[in-house]
């Protein structure tokens, strides 16, 4: 088990077999407009994801779905060989279409291609951690999770994947992935205005499993709340500083993956999320919720 030392936000968490920074980065901003095409700074690309791992990031989230393939193959390009300590987490059951929509793609054949194309584009034998990406654009959907995830586990049977997780899923298709086989890990939506998976996070944390938000900062649109503004203004910091740090204390299981293409923005994030809230300010913060 690799154990990095890290004076990162909510120190370190394991993962697996493996222990990973709470706090870690959120490959998808580095595509192009609405993460299509390659990025306008190729070289600035690249500089946010070694600025990322020199200050002690080991978790980076992608999906060959970014781009498609222009995250994965920045990763590369930027990191490899890894270091040891790097825990590069993916996701299938998406594709891109030329729109630049995210139709669903999980037949068999489909995850199966997606898989290799991972592996292929990060220039790795096995792949740290698979999220099984349920629902669509406007988020989780009813149905069975069933054959896409036992796809999954075939695979990871076969050694190209260590560890699995679920995307974008409802309560019940988590506990139905649960009971075919074990996940590390649960990534869907959720920040200081969209916590429909309170009880979701907590069950898991007690469980053992980790949540990790995606848009933890509102993704499209960004967050506006007059409460947030509020305690922003009497801690003399950002609002999304704020929300990354009321995430990072809403729970231990949290583990964040804010996205950006600037090295500054990079290092303004995990000072904002290392913010101390106190008692009062993380009540007022939570009557935010719908």
């Amino acid at each position: 088990m690799n154990t990095p030392s890290t004076p990162l936000p909510g120190g370190i968490r394991t993962l697996g077999d493996s222990t990973v920074t709470r706090y870690g980065y959120g490959a998808m901003q580095l595509a192009g407009p609405w993460v299509m095409g390659p990025p306008a700074d190729h070289d600035g690309a690249l500089a946010v994801l070694r600025e990322a791992v020199s200050l002690g990031i080991t978790h980076i989230d992608t999906s060959y779905a970014y781009g498609p393939r222009i995250t994965n193959e920045l990763i590369r390009e930027a990191l490899h060989p890894y270091p040891k300590s790097l825990f590069i987490a993916t996701k299938v059951g998406a594709n891109r279409d030329a729109q630049g929509g995210w139709p669903t793609a999980r037949r068999p054949q489909d995850l199966r291609k997606q898989v290799h194309e991972n592996l292929e584009s990060l220039g790795v034998e096995a792949l740290d951690l698979v999220n099984m990406r349920m629902g669509d654009a406007q988020g989780p959907q009813p149905g069975s999770i069933a054959e896409a995830f036992e796809t999954l586990v075939g695979l990871q049977r076969e050694g190209l994947i260590r560890h699995l997780g679920v995307s974008n899923a409802t309560a019940e298709q988590i506990a139905e992935a649960r009971g075919i086989a074990p996940i590390v890990c649960v990534q869907n939506m959720y920040n200081l205005a969209h916590r429909h998976d309170d009880d979701l996070v907590d069950h898991l944390a007690a469980d053992g499993i980790a949540y990790v938000p995606f848009f933890p900062l509102g993704g499209f649109t960004p967050l506006q709340s007059e409460a947030l503004s509020q305690v922003a203004s009497r801690l003399e910091a950002t609002p999304m500083s704020v929300a990354l740090a009321w995430l990072m204390q809403r729970s231990p299981n949290i583990l964040l993956i804010p996205g950006t293409s600037s090295t500054a923005h990079l290092r303004e994030n995990i000072a904002g999320a290392g913010l101390c809230l106190s008692d009062e300010d993380m009540a007022e913060l939570d009557s935010i919720g719908p």
